[in-house]
C-alpha cells in the first residue's frame, strides 16, 4: 500500500473537535481546513468524482442516492429561531420511508434465529405501513455445523445437534420470492457478508449483532476509555 492510499478520515476527528468542521463538511467552503495528508480527497478526485457521476441520471445508483440523500434530509427537524436541528426519525422510519419514496412494497429480512421475536415486531410494523415483509431465518434448512468440515469442539454446545447458518440460502430464497430490497436483522459477521453478496436486491442493515452488547455495538466504542480499554492493550483470543 503506497503513501497515498493509506487513507485516514479518522483523523480528522480531532479537527472536528477543535474547529467544528473539516476539509469535506463547513458552512462556509470558502474557510475549510485544507486536506490533510491522509484525506482521500487529496490525490484521488479522479476516483470520487467517477463515483459521484454514477448518482446522475436515471439509473438504479443514481435513484438509490438522491433517495438516501431525501431520507437524510426527513431525519432531521429545523428548530424555530435557530440554525440547530433535531433529529426526529428512528432507523425503522428511515427504512420504511426510504422504501416508501423508492416504490418498493415487497421487503425481505434475513434475521438470526435469535431475534425473531423482534423480526415479528418489524414485519408487524412494515405490514401496517402498507408494506409486505418476507422473512428467512439464518438456519433455514436445519443442516450440521459438522457438513462445513467444523469439528464438535467448534460448536456453542459440543456433542450436540447444531445447525449452521445458511446466509447465501437466505440471499437465493429471498431472490426467489423476487424482493425489492432486503433488512438485515442480526446475522453474524461473515454471514452478513454472503447475504449481501448474493442478494438480488439491494441490502440494508437494521440490526447490528452484538451478543454482549445488547445488538449496539457502538456502545464499545463509547466505552473502551474505560470498560473495553482492553481492547486496545490486549489481542482478542481467537483460539489459535
Amino acid at each position: 500500500m503506497t503513501k497515498e492510499t493509506q487513507f485516514s478520515c479518522s483523523q480528522c476527528s480531532g479537527v472536528w473537535h477543535k474547529s467544528g468542521k473539516t476539509h469535506c463538511w463547513s458552512g462556509d467552503p470558502a474557510s475549510k481546513p485544507p486536506t490533510p495528508a491522509s484525506c482521500p480527497s487529496k490525490d484521488h478526485m479522479d476516483v470520487i468524482q467517477e463515483a459521484f457521476d454514477l448518482y446522475k441520471g436515471d439509473g438504479n445508483d443514481a435513484q438509490i442516492a438522491r433517495i438516501a440523500a431525501r431520507v437524510e434530509g426527513l431525519c432531521y427537524q429545523p428548530v424555530t429561531g435557530s440554525d440547530a436541528v433535531n433529529a426526529r426519525w428512528t432507523r425503522v422510519e428511515d427504512t420504511i420511508a426510504f422504501a416508501k419514496l423508492m416504490g418498493y412494497r415487497k421487503i425481505g429480512i434475513a434475521t438470526c434465529i435469535g431475534l425473531l421475536d423482534e423480526t415479528a415486531k418489524l414485519a408487524a410494523i412494515l405490514s401496517a405501513q402498507g408494506l409486505q415483509p418476507l422473512s428467512v431465518c439464518c438456519k433455514t434448512g436445519s443442516i450440521d455445523k459438522l457438513e462445513l468440515g467444523l469439528s464438535e469442539a467448534d460448536k456453542v454446545r459440543p456433542s450436540t445437534f447444531e445447525p449452521a447458518c445458511n446466509p447465501v440460502a437466505q440471499a437465493k430464497l429471498l431472490n426467489r420470492a423476487s424482493t425489492d430490497m432486503n433488512v438485515i436483522v442480526g446475522l453474524c459477521v461473515g454471514h452478513d457478508m454472503l447475504f449481501a453478496k448474493y442478494s438480488d436486491a439491494p441490502v440494508t442493515t437494521l440490526v447490528v449483532k452484538d451478543r454482549v452488547a445488547g445488538h449496539n455495538p457502538v456502545s464499545v466504542l463509547y466505552g473502551q476509555n474505560f470498560y473495553y480499554k482492553r481492547l486496545q492493550t490486549q489481542p482478542v483470543d481467537v483460539g489459535e
